[in-house]
C-alpha cells in the first residue's frame, strides 16, 4: 500500500482520487488545490452568464467532503509551495498559515493550465476580465448586474471565446468578437465550417472584428473605456481576454524532468513522467494524439483530462493500463448552431505536412419526406491519400447529430479506411436518417 499525494484537484485530479479511492483500498491520500473549489466545469461558464441556466450549482460534480467520506485527506486553500522530488516531499502553506511538509510514495501533478494574458498596455483597468475559474465567472455576472456596462468585447475567438460572445449576446449587451485571426474557432474546423459559424454570430447580432490584433487599451476613472486594435478603437465597458492557455508546470522546478515543446509535462501512455513514482495528468501533461499517429501532443480538454486521471489512478496502484490516445474530439452549440469535430482537419493536416483527401456532403437529416424538424447537415471527412485511413471530421447542423463524431473518433483510433465507410451497417429509420444518408454518401463521393 502506497501513500498518494495528489497536487490539483479539479478534473484531472478528482478522476485520479476517484479512481484509487473506489478500486483500491488501503492507499493513503492526501490532495493539495490552491483554489477553494473542486470539479468545477468551466464548460459551463458561459451558459450562466448568458441566462441559459438558472445558476452555478450544478457545475460542480465532486466536494471535498465526498472525498473525505471515502478516507481521503484534501487540504484546500493550500498551494504547493515546492516538491523535493529527491527526498519525495511536498512542501504547501495553507489559507491559514499552516505550513505542510508531506512525505510520498507517489506524486501525482494535476496543476492544470493558465490563461495567456499577453501584457497589453492598460491591461490593468479596472473590468477587464479572465474568464477560467468559478470566482472569475461570478465576477463577470456580478459585474454584469450593472446597468452601466452596455457594451463588451471577447478578445479571442476560438471555443471559450465564441461562447463567451454568445453569452453576452443573450445577456443583453451589444457584443463584439476581435481576433487577429481572418475568422473563429480556426483551430478546430476547416474554414468553410468556421464561415458557417461566423456568418452564425453575425446573424445573431454580434459585431466580429476578425483580422484585427489588439494594441492596448484606454481607460477613465481607473475602468477600461477604449479597445484599440491595428484597424480601429472601439467604445467598451468590459473586455474579455480568452486567447488560450498554457500548462501550469511552475512545480517542475527541480525535477529534472522532460517537457514538452510548450513546457507540459512529457508522459508515456501510463501518464508517467521521466522521474519514476511521478505522474502528471490533465492539462499539466501531454497526451498521445491519434490525429498525427499516436505522437505526443497537448489537447485541453476536461474529456480528456478525466481519462488521463483514470489512466493514472489505475498505474499508480499496481494495474497496467495504458491510454490508446485521443483525437481531441470536441464540440459547440451557438444559437442552436451545432458543430462537432475529431482529429485532424485538412488544414491541420497539410500544416504537419500530411498528404490528405477530403469529401463532403450535405443533406436533411432524416428521410426527406419528414417534414418537420429536418434540417440540414453537412459533414466533412479528411483522410489520408495513401492509406485511404479516416484522420478526422467535421459536422454541422442545427439539428442534435453529435452523436455521430464518436463514431468517426472510433474510427480516427482504429484507423479505419474511407473505403470501409462506403459500406458500413448504418441503420435506417425515417425518424433518424436518410436510406441514402449524408455520410454514407460523402463516403461514397470519395476519390
Amino acid at each position: 500500500m502506497s501513500k498518494i499525494v495528489v497536487v490539483g484537484a479539479n478534473h484531472a485530479g478528482t478522476a485520479t482520487i476517484n479512481t484509487i479511492l473506489d478500486n483500491y483500498e488501503g492507499n493513503e491520500v492526501v490532495a493539495f488545490d490552491a483554489n477553494s473549489n473542486i470539479s468545477f466545469l468551466g464548460c459551463g461558464m458561459a451558459l450562466w452568464i448568458g441566462n441559459q441556466i438558472s445558476g452555478p450549482s450544478g457545475l460542480f460534480y465532486q466536494t471535498k467532503e465526498q472525498f473525505e467520506a471515502k478516507g481521503a485527506t484534501i487540504h484546500m486553500e493550500t498551494p504547493v509551495d515546492r516538491i523535493d522530488y529527491d527526498a519525495k516531499v511536498v512542501y504547501a502553506t495553507g489559507k491559514d498559515g499552516t505550513a505542510y511538509a508531506e512525505p510520498y510514495d507517489k506524486l501525482v501533478l494535476a496543476t492544470g493550465s493558465l490563461p495567456i494574458l499577453p501584457r497589453f498596455e492598460g491591461g490593468d483597468l479596472e473590468n477587464i476580465q479572465q474568464v477560467k475559474l468559478f470566482q472569475d465567472a461570478q465576477e463577470v455576472v456580478d459585474k454584469l448586474a450593472n446597468p452601466d456596462i452596455k457594451t463588451v468585447a471577447v478578445v479571442g475567438a476560438g471555443y471559450i471565446g465564441v461562447e463567451l460572445a454568445e453569452a453576452f449576446q443573450r445577456n443583453g449587451r451589444k457584443t463584439l468578437l476581435v481576433d487577429m485571426a481572418p475568422t473563429c474557432m480556426a483551430n478546430n474546423f476547416d474554414p468553410e465550417f468556421c464561415d458557417l459559424m461566423a456568418q452564425n454570430l453575425a446573424d445573431n447580432g454580434i459585431e466580429c472584428h476578425f483580422g484585427e490584433g489588439v494594441d492596448h487599451f484606454e481607460g477613465k476613472d481607473g475602468k477600461v473605456t477604449k479597445l484599440f486594435t491595428n484597424k480601429g478603437s472601439y467604445d467598451v465597458d468590459m473586455v474579455c481576454v480568452c486567447i488560450g492557455f498554457r500548462p501550469n508546470t511552475t512545480l517542475a522546478e527541480g525535477g529534472d524532468f522532460e517537457l514538452f515543446g510548450n513546457g507540459a509535462f512529457l508522459v508515456d501512455r501510463h501518464q508517467k513522467t521521466s522521474r519514476d513514482d511521478v505522474y502528471a495528468v490533465g492539462d499539466c501533461a501531454t497526451i498521445f494524439y491519434n490525429g498525427l499517429d499516436g505522437g505526443p501532443g497537448y489537447i485541453a480538454l476536461a474529456s480528456n483530462a478525466v481519462r488521463s486521471g483514470i489512466v493514472a489512478g489505475h498505474n499508480i496502484c499496481g494495474t497496467a493500463l495504458e491510454t490508446p490516445g485521443v483525437q481531441g474530439s470536441s464540440g459547440i452549440c451557438i444559437f442552436d448552431l451545432k458543430m462537432v469535430s475529431t482529429g485532424l482537419t485538412e488544414a491541420a493536416a497539410k500544416r504537419a505536412g500530411r498528404e490528405v483527401l477530403s469529401t463532403s456532403f450535405t443533406d436533411c437529416q432524416k428521410a426527406p419526406f419528414i417534414e418537420h424538424d429536418n434540417p440540414d447537415a453537412t459533414i466533412k471527412i479528411v483522410y489520408d491519400k495513401a492509406t485511404r485511413a479516416i484522420v478526422g471530421a467535421q459536422i454541422a447542423s442545427t439539428y442534435d447529430m453529435h452523436g455521430n463524431i464518436n463514431m468517426f473518433s472510433l474510427a480516427v483510433e482504429k484507423k479505419v479506411t474511407i473505403d470501409e465507410l462506403k459500406l458500413l451497417d448504418i441503420f435506417f429509420l425515417p425518424h433518424f436518417n436518410a436510406p441514402y444518408n449524408y455520410i454514407t454518401m460523402a463516403a461514397l463521393s470519395a476519390e
